[in-house]
């Protein structure tokens, strides 16, 4: 059994950086997040790659217990990306062809290109929930695309419709979820960034595709909802787009970003009575924030959330800071936890 939770634990969104010596880090910052297969990244041999893998993971997962921090991913050292590694190992994906979509900054990008049904031959990272939980005692968490964000980085040749694929795909999230609690895994993130970016497309069935990948789940589901990387999506807008919407989803926890956006806390009271993951490490720098500043940025909203349901987190992915930075952030995060707990009389 993993350790207990303490009042206002700790986590990271999901990724953490990875080694230089594993991952080209340059090609890696100087592109958008790939939406299909990008080996090119890696520095080690395919045949030793795994290896290789496992070992970064056992770096980012010590990391983490070092930082003090309480719910631990395994730092998606194993990905390119934070959805290309799901999405294009399913059947129904022409991965050698690939079609292209706008991404958020108006691009053009290579996706997955949809030719067939889709079918997730194997669980997908199964495995990547039994290492983390053979490596700590503490609280795990292991994060899987969702289905609207799938949609919406996939050219559709299939479906006829992106509504049914959608559903499609939320199929695929529900079925891998219960694989993953049943490895071992304690909370389940799913991530649903474009739930921000295509509001309008998001309000016709974001929320249907949500509640059915996520209805059923054995254990917590958490949604990440953000507004991109930092280091790709510089400009943050005043407030989200798409968050009352979450209200009646079965997810438990919405994990939202403020240190960056200096988002307005009263715009979370919509979602009282679900959990909430408040983002307080602004990633836009590699500046170590101290603890009363990330201890000053959660007070502000306490008044709006429900205190004995809140988790406090990275704003988003911590995969593109320098390796030091993001331990420093982390550790800081952590003391703050531990300040906050004693103020409110919660330790």
């Amino acid at each position: 059994m993993p350790t207990p939770l303490p009042m206002l634990p700790t986590s990271v969104v999901g990724s953490l950086p990875q080694p230089d010596w594993l991952i080209d880090r340059e090609k890696l910052a100087h592109r958008f997040p790939p939406r299909v297969r990008a080996r090119e990244l890696w520095r080690v041999a395919p045949d030793l790659l795994a290896e290789a893998q496992d070992d970064a993971t056992l770096v980012a997962i010590r990391s983490q217990e070092e930082a003090g921090l309480d719910i631990l991913t395994d730092g998606e050292i194993r990905r390119e990306s934070y959805s290309n590694h799901f999405a294009t190992a399913l059947d129904g994906i022409d991965i050698d062809h690939p079609g292209s979509v706008t991404n958020r900054s108006g691009l053009e990008i290579p996706v997955p290109r949809v030719v067939g049904a889709l079918a997730r031959p194997a669980p997908i990272q199964v495995e990547d929930v039994r290492f983390l939980r053979a490596h700590t005692d503490r609280t795990i968490k292991i994060t899987v695309p969702g289905p609207f964000t799938m949609t919406q980085q996939s050219q559709d040749e299939h479906y006829g419709g992106d509504r049914a694929l959608a559903l499609a795909y939320a199929d695929i999230v529900r079925a891998e979820i219960a694989d993953l609690f049943a490895a071992g895994a304690d909370i389940v993130q799913i991530d649903e960034p474009w739930l921000q970016a295509r509001p309008e497309i998001a309000r016709q069935y974001g929320a249907e595709a949500v509640t059915r990948a996520v209805e059923g789940a054995a254990g917590p589901v958490h949604l990440h909802l953000c507004f991109g990387y930092a280091a790709m999506v510089a400009e943050r807008p005043e407030g989200y787009s798409f968050l009352p919407e979450l209200a009646d989803t079965p997810v438990h926890t919405v994990s939202v970003e403020t240190a960056q956006s200096h988002l307005d806390p009263a715009t979370l009271r919509p979602l009282l009575g679900k959990g909430i993951a408040l983002g307080v490490l602004d990633l836009s720098t590699p500046e170590v924030e101290t603890p009363a500043v990330v201890a000053d940025r959660v007070r502000r909203a306490l008044d709006h959330v429900d205190v004995d349901q809140l988790v406090l987190s990275s704003d988003c992915g911590l995969k593109y800071l320098p390796r030091a930075a993001a331990a420093g952030k982390m550790r800081s995060l952590a003391t703050a936890a531990a300040t906050l707990r004693a103020e409110l009389g919660l330790a």
